[in-house]
């Protein structure tokens, strides 16, 4: 072999060459789009997960929600004392953590959605453009007729 390199290998070297290098772009490509769904689909799980906290936070309001009603009519036929101030508070500040865990998982949902892998898609098409314009190229260079008239 000479010191051309590249120049001295035959068709079928070459060809080798290109199909190797090939699957071992597209075995790349695969890999991120799954390292990319992976991260999104994590992402989604936990805005799932504090979203149901939300609810879960929400849910325990209304509990308290309902159980100060209760106090304020018992108060009310019966005015002697506040207890319902209590348990009003505690339901103020269940809903300003329902708010805040609703709107952290919101957020987290809204980052991971769609799970697509974007990346790996913009990747595929750079290279599909730098295959198809190498292609152009090459068989441009080698169907173009050299006359001289």
């Amino acid at each position: 072999m000479s010191s051309n390199g590249s120049a001295d290998k035959s068709l079928g070297e070459v060809v080798n060459d290109v199909s190797t290098k090939a699957s071992l772009l597209v075995r790349e490509e695969i890999e991120l789009a799954k390292a990319e769904i992976s991260e999104k689909v994590s992402s989604l799980a936990k805005g799932g997960a504090i979203a149901i906290a939300a609810g879960a936070f929400l849910i325990f309001a209304l509990i308290y929600l309902f159980e100060a009603l209760a106090w304020f009519f018992n108060d009310l036929f019966n005015v002697k004392h506040a207890f319902w101030l209590g348990f009003v508070m505690v339901f103020g500040i269940l809903c300003i953590l329902a708010a805040i865990a609703g709107m952290i998982g919101r957020r987290l949902i809204k980052r991971g959605a769609p799970p697509a892998p974007t990346m790996a898609i913009e990747e595929a098409k750079i290279t599909k453009a730098q295959l198809t314009s190498s292609s152009a190229e090459l068989s441009a260079g080698l169907t173009s007729p050299e006359t001289d008239a």
